[in-house]
C-alpha cells in the first residue's frame, strides 16, 4: 500500500497549486483528475491575473501573493505568464471618479497603479476608439496567462521536478476514513491512502460527498466567451477592462462613491445577463472578449443548458464594438464557462474530522487568486 501525505482530487488551478505548496512543504503527493485533462474553470476564462479587481479587505492579497508564485514559476519553466499590466477604461464621469478613488486606496497599500488621461488612454492602446475612454487606471505589475496551456504546464513541472504522482480519467466516489487514514476510491474500484485530503472539484457535484455539496449554498454561473480569428496586426497588449467591469469589480465596491453610483438606462440589459467586457489578446493574435453571467443553484443546475445565447453575445459585441476598433470582428469560437461560486463572493470550505478538506466554489477568481488562497489552506491542512 502507498500512502501519500496529500491526495488532491481535482486537477484544475486551485487543485494544482493545492499541490504545488504541499510538494514545495516536502510533502509526498498525488492529484487525481476525472477526466483526460481539466476541462472546466480552469481552462475556459480570459487567462487574466488582475489582482486590482479583488475585494480589497481579503481577496485582493491572495491575487498579490499569486503575482509573486506566478513570477518565480515563469523564471524557470514557460508557463505562458506574461507582465503586460491590466487597463480600466472608464467611459463617463462616474467611473472616472471610481478610478480616481481606487487610485488612492491601492496606492495606500502600496500597489504600483498610474492614473492616465483620455489622451494617454489612446496612446498606449491605439485600438481604443476614440468616443470611449474618458480616463484610465494602469495597474503594470499584473499578468495575462493562456489559460487553455498555462495549468497543465504547472502539472507537468510539478511531475517533473517536484515529484508529483499524477493520475487523471480517475473518478473519485467516496472518501473515508479508518484509524486516521483516508481511503479514496475511483468508480473503477481502485483505492489510493493518504494522511490527508484536499477536494478541489470545481462544479462536479454528483459523483464524490453530494449530501454535502446540496447543503451548501452553492450556485453555479454560466459565462458566455468568444474569440476573434487571428490579428497578430493589433497589439492589445495587457488586461484590457471596460467601464462596465468597473462598476461590477469587488475592488471598487470600497471606493467612497461607489453607494451613490448611477446606473444608466442603456445598461439594464447588461445588467440583467451580468455582463461586462474584457478583452486579451491570445498568443495566436485572437482577441478573447466576453463576458455573461447566469445564474442556478446546484440543485437546479442543468437549467445552465449547453445551448449559447446569441442574444448576450450581440450585447457583449455591441458594447465591444463601441470601445475598441478592430479591423475585423469574424468570431471563431464562441464557449460557455462554468464555475461554482459562494453567495457572498468568498469560497466554499468544508472539514471533515482534521483528515478532508474541501475547497470549491471560488467563482470567477480562480486565476488570480488560487496559487495565494491555496498557499494559506494547505497550510491549514497540515497545521
Amino acid at each position: 500500500m502507498t500512502k501519500y501525505d496529500l491526495i488532491v482530487i481535482g486537477a484544475g488551478n486551485v487543485g494544482t497549486f493545492h499541490a504545488y505548496h504541499a510538494l514545495q512543504a516536502g510533502k509526498k503527493v498525488l492529484m487525481l483528475e476525472k477526466d483526460a485533462m481539466p476541462v472546466e474553470a480552469t481552462v475556459r476564462n480570459f487567462g487574466q491575473v488582475v489582482p486590482s479587481g479583488q475585494a480589497l479587505d481579503t481577496w485582493f492579497e491572495y491575487g498579490r501573493t499569486a503575482l509573486s508564485i506566478y513570477e518565480s514559476i515563469q523564471q524557470n519553466v514557460d508557463i505562458t505568464a506574461r507582465q503586460n499590466g491590466s487597463y480600466y477604461i472608464a467611459s463617463d464621469d462616474d467611473e472616472v471618479q471610481l478610478l480616481e478613488e481606487a487610485f488612492t486606496l491601492f496606492k495606500e497599500r502600496d500597489y504600483a497603479a498610474t492614473l492616465l488621461t483620455s489622451e494617454r488612454c489612446k496612446e498606449r492602446l491605439p485600438a481604443l476608439q476614440q468616443t470611449y475612454g474618458k480616463a484610465g487606471l494602469f495597474f503594470p505589475q499584473e499578468f495575462s496567462v493562456e489559460p487553455r496551456s498555462m495549468v497543465h504546464r504547472v502539472r507537468n513541472m510539478l511531475i517533473q521536478y517536484k515529484g508529483l504522482v499524477y493520475q487523471n480519467n480517475t473518478t473519485v466516489i467516496d472518501c473515508s476514513i479508518d484509524q486516521g487514514i483516508v481511503m479514496v476510491t475511483s468508480a473503477k474500484g481502485e483505492k489510493f491512502f493518504a494522511e490527508k485530503v484536499a477536494i478541489c472539484n470545481g462544479r462536479d457535484f454528483k459523483a464524490l460527498l453530494p449530501e454535502i455539496f446540496d447543503n451548501s449554498g452553492l450556485i453555479i454561473s454560466k459565462l458566455n466567451m468568444m474569440a476573434t480569428m487571428p490579428m497578430p496586426q493589433v497589439a492589445l497588449k495587457g488586461n484590457i477592462l471596460s467601464g462596465l467591469s468597473i462598476r461590477r469589480y469587488d475592488s471598487f465596491k470600497s471606493c467612497p462613491s461607489y453607494p451613490s453610483l448611477t446606473t444608466p438606462a442603456w445598461q439594464a440589459p447588461y445588467q440583467q445577463w451580468g455582463i461586462h467586457i474584457l478583452f486579451k489578446q491570445a498568443l495566436d493574435g485572437s482577441i478573447i472578449i466576453g463576458d455573461s453571467h447566469e445564474y442556478a443553484s446546484v440543485q437546479a443546475a442543468t437549467e445552465l443548458d449547453f445551448s449559447i445565447d446569441m442574444r448576450i453575445n450581440q450585447l457583449i459585441l455591441q458594447e465591444a464594438q463601441r470601445m475598441i476598433q478592430l479591423p475585423s470582428w469574424e468570431i471563431q469560437q464562441y464557449w460557455a464557462g462554468y464555475y461554482s461560486q459562494t453567495t457572498d463572493g468568498g469560497v466554499y470550505e468544508y472539514q471533515i474530522a482534521d483528515k478532508i478538506f474541501i475547497a470549491t466554489g471560488i467563482g470567477g477568481k480562480g486565476m488570480t487568486t488560487a496559487p495565494g488562497y491555496t498557499q494559506k489552506r494547505v497550510h491549514e491542512i497540515f497545521a
